[in-house]
């Protein structure tokens, strides 16, 4: 045997050698842990493993209050700065901060501060009843449309790290026409966690309790302006009963969630029972320190979704940025709430559009029927090949064989996702697996009716159908190149085998066969080929 010969034939056995290696854990789970951590067996998608298909929709429009919001405390501070006076501020219509003042000349200060500092608000001015001067500050249409886009945007982006922390192999997330987000979780068992985790807003506040209170008249509807009603769920320990406590409290926010660093879950040893540990990042810690020491002897409410959790006394100043959130959590709902904190707020309130949970049968049965489909074709196209082809087509189908083998082992290594298109690209794989053989063969063919000996026929034949065979194989990859970048879902799925079986079937059929017929021809006198 060549030297040449021992080297190829060398290589197509390191090849099976590795596809093994990344097949191994697809096919048993009785293996080393070094092995399962380096490659994992193969992702089946939603359509052939179960799971759930949500369709979520952003609310935009709180989006742009809590915009509006923001601009409500930024300009309180600005105005408190320049000492302005001003009879109060208060958001209007959704999209509108108004800034009611006692006269004229305040209002020609506040609209100098809202043009220096906010230059693409659009201005009105009205007069209200009793005199008072009303400044009008509406955002433009252009910065609606942005703070909606952005709303979606930051949701999507926001699931997509809850996900992640959920820890669901290959999901999908993807943003569709409107404010709606696309998601599906192949392989939840606990449908009623994942909608739980994901349409949490957790959007969380710190609010100062007002203390003296009517708490009689604040159920009944009176309240002080700048106030609201909350209510403080508490658990009985004993009896695990739940009830609500009303609380009132500032309308405006001490400070947000969106300063935290850091939640993890921690066990109270009193109790025995897990709470969640927030950590602030070095603004949030220094606002902390600053609220906690102008309010000593206070309560301040932790509120999350307009649900207060504690309303704690501060007994001292707290310096370090550290804070707690407990409720009588069970431990996984506790570490839930951890990683919606992790992961961050949602900008605004999520409801679900639609819900469709995929069984695992339905999956075991797409399998089922999408491997008979590619049993069957299997099967014609070895016996049209052996049949026509003779011999050669016994080396032909040893091709087609490991060109399947090759397909799912590389499935395995890159980790890319099966799924029920995928199994039709495999499908189409196998019918056009052997096209570059039928090529080869022809000319082969060809070059044995000239009288050619058989190791020059097959030279000859290998040599001259090489281009054509690289040319039809190469735009039908580019084209699905071309759907696995701008396809999704189901495209993509069939774009990433069909890619796959091509760059296989080249090796296969241009390089293996070859072997295959060389190793024959030199280990063996042969004068005719079987063809």
């Amino acid at each position: 045997m060549s030297k040449s010969m021992k080297i190829r034939g060398g290589l197509v056995l390191l090849c099976l050698v590795l596809a093994l290696f990344s097949l191994a854990p697809t096919l048993t789970s009785n293996l080393p842990t070094w092995w399962t951590d380096t490659v994992d067996p193969i992702h089946r998608g939603l359509d052939l493993q179960g799971g759930m298909h949500l369709v979520l929709a952003v609310d935009v429009d709180k989006a742009v209050e809590s915009r509006v919001d923001t601009l409500i405390d930024q300009t309180e501070a600005l105005l408190r700065e320049k000492d302005t006076v001003y009879k109060r501020i208060e958001r209007r219509q959704g999209d509108r901060l108004v800034v009611i003042v006692y006269d004229d000349q305040a209002g020609a200060e506040v609209d100098a501060l809202m043009t220096e500092s906010f230059p693409l608000l659009e201005q009105e001015t009205f007069t209200a009843d009793g005199g008072f001067v009303e400044k009008h500050f509406r955002l433009s249409d252009t910065e609606i449309e942005n703070t909606r886009d952005y709303a979606v945007r930051q949701a999507l982006e926001t699931m997509r790290n809850r996900v992640d922390q959920f820890g669901v192999s290959e999901p999908t997330l993807q943003r569709q026409s409107g404010n709606r987000i696309l998601i599906q979780l192949p392989g939840v068992d606990d449908p009623d966690r994942a909608i739980n985790l994901l349409g949490k807003t957790a959007r969380l506040e710190f609010k100062m309790v007002v203390e003296d209170a009517n708490l009689q008249d604040a159920v009944a509807g009176k309240l002080e302006p700048g106030t609201r009603l909350l209510y403080e769920k508490n658990v009985n320990r004993s009896t695990g009963a739940v009830t609500e406590t009303p609380v009132v409290v500032y309308d405006k926010t001490a400070l947000t969630g969106d300063l935290l660093a850091d939640a993890n879950v921690r066990i109270d040893t009193r109790f025995n029972e897990p709470y969640v540990a927030i950590d602030f990042n070095a603004v949030g810690a220094k606002r902390f320190d600053q609220i906690t020491a102008a309010n000593v002897g206070k309560r301040m409410a932790i509120v999350l979704d307009d649900t207060v959790y504690s309303a704690p006394v501060i007994r001292e100043r707290i310096a370090g940025g550290s804070a707690q959130i407990s409720g009588a959590f069970t431990s996984q709902e506790a570490t839930d709430l951890a990683i919606v904190l992790r992961a961050g707020s949602l900008p605004a309130p999520v409801s679900i559009m639609e819900n469709r949970t995929v069984g695992p049968s339905l999956g075991q049965d797409s399998i089922d029927k999408g491997i008979k489909s590619i049993i069957v074709g299997g099967i014609l196209v070895i016996a049209a090949m052996v049949i026509y082809y003779q011999l050669s087509g016994v080396v032909a189908v040893v091709a087609l064989l490991l060109n399947l083998f090759f397909i799912s082992a590389l499935l395995a290594l890159l980790g890319a996702t099966l799924t029920l298109p995928g199994l039709a690209g495999i499908v189409l794989t196998v019918g056009m697996a052997v096209d570059a053989n039928v090529l080869i063969f022809e000319r082969i063919r060809e070059e044995l009716r000239l009288g050619k000996a058989p190791k020059i026929a097959l030279d000859v034949g290998y040599s001259k159908a090489f281009l054509t065979i690289i040319d039809a194989n190469l735009t039908t990859l580019l084209a699905a190149l071309v759907l696995f970048q701008f396809g999704t879902g189901p495209v993509k799925g069939f774009a990433v085998t069909l890619s796959i079986g091509i760059v296989a079937s080249l090796f296969t059929a241009i390089f293996v066969s070859r072997v295959i017929f060389n190793f024959f021809l030199e280990s063996r006198a042969i004068k005719r080929l079987s063809i």
